[in-house]
């Protein structure tokens, strides 16, 4: 009898405890969902010259007020066949940026110095320059690419003596087109180098003011 009792009882709670397993929260789950951050997204080239529109760029001076060698050395406009010297713009302000062809951010940051020129009202104070480094590419293709771009202002293939002066004064970085590298030469031919990366036309307009005020 007593165990006829046990059983009932043991049963009985059997129940209860699979009534109180139903009611109860599901667990939870052992592993949870993958957040995706937003803020872990790569910026584009959109991204970076919208947030830098407004900003002034800070310049670092490059070399010491004596003109350098290499503004004496002639290069070849490809859209023109004409040659200049950068000694040839004294009394004016000259951008120069060296570039590749096949770099995406280049083209981007030449769009960004055409309309630059727009923001200016294209004045002639300032001369625009775009150096290419490759020394796999020439003339040719690089007024195809200027001409196909619509790209108005100085094209020219780095010379060698020019590419040397350029890594020996300022930095070896100036020859890596994709890292956008661009100098700013003032009207006493002094020489400053902008940090690397996209720059957007407005704050390139905001950098370039006071040197186009004197």
């Amino acid at each position: 009898m007593k165990s006829h009792r046990v059983s009932i009882s043991l049963f009985a709670l059997i129940i209860v405890v699979a009534l109180l397993a139903a009611c109860s929260p599901a667990a939870a789950p052992t592993q949870a969902p993958p957040i995706v951050s937003v803020a872990t997204q790569a910026p584009t080239a959109t991204s970076v010259l919208a947030a830098t529109a407004s900003v002034t760029i800070a310049p670092t001076a490059a070399t010491p007020p004596a003109k350098p060698d290499w503004f004496n050395i002639a290069m070849t406009d490809v859209r023109t066949g004409q040659t200049f010297t950068i000694n040839d713009f004294a009394g004016k302000v000259v951008l120069i940026q060296t570039m590749v062809e096949w770099c995406p951010s280049c083209k981007w940051q030449q769009v960004e110095v055409g309309r630059l020129s727009t923001l200016l009202g294209n004045p002639d104070n300032l001369v625009s320059i775009s150096l290419d480094v490759d020394p796999n590419e020439d003339q040719a293709s690089l007024k195809k690419y200027a001409d196909a771009n619509g790209f108005g202002w100085h094209f020219a293939i780095v010379p060698l003596l020019v590419a040397r002066a350029l890594g020996n004064l300022y930095s070896a970085e100036y020859l890596d087109g994709p890292l956008d590298p661009m100098l700013i030469i003032d009207r006493n031919g002094r020489v400053y180098g902008l940090p690397y990366g996209l720059k957007s036309a407005g704050s390139l307009k905001l950098t370039l003011a006071p040197y186009l005020a004197k």
